[in-house]
């Protein structure tokens, strides 16, 4: 038996290096929709409460939320980081209350004081999918879910990958 859930995040990135419009800066809706599979606890009715899952997929994606998702070597990243600092809000603004946990591993870290991820790939849905899986594979795995496939949309496209 396999259950889903989806959660979805507003974010902008651009693709470095691209020749076209992807090349400026610009926002997308993302939908990320996890898949999992086990058998049905006979008390519970489900293969693992979607609640659960969101609940640990969400503590990762809301960095990703109302973020700038910009590559290492993008030339905005320093511009961006010191306009924050001009503006108070690079340690975090009162206001910023949706932050995850900072986190940093070969292909991304976020600085959730300043509403920002920095990833290693440029931020295609085939690549995003990658960082989130790498982000809540662990956790998930600990509880005994086996993810089975991960869909990330961003607007009109999106990329699937099955495990």
């Amino acid at each position: 038996m396999r259950s889903f859930t989806t959660v979805g995040i507003e974010y902008s990135h651009r693709f470095l290096g691209y020749e076209g419009e992807a090349q400026y800066l610009h926002g997308h809706h993302g939908q990320f929709t996890i898949e999992v599979e086990g058998g049905v606890d006979a008390k519970t009715g489900f293969v693992f409460p979607c609640n659960a899952i969101k609940a640990i997929v969400w503590k990762y994606l809301q960095n990703f939320d109302h973020a700038n998702i910009l590559q290492r070597e993008d030339p905005l990243l320093s511009p961006l980081l010191e306009t924050y600092e001009k503006q108070g809000i690079k340690g975090g603004a009162a206001t910023n209350k949706t932050r995850g946990p900072a986190f940093e591993n070969d292909l991304a870290k976020a600085y959730p004081e300043c509403r920002l991820v920095v990833v290693k790939k440029v931020a295609t849905c085939e690549n995003l999918i990658e960082v989130f899986y790498s982000l809540i594979k662990d956790e998930l795995e600990s509880k005994k879910v086996t993810i089975k496939k991960i869909t990330f949309t961003s607007g009109m496209n999106g990329a699937v990958e099955r495990y």
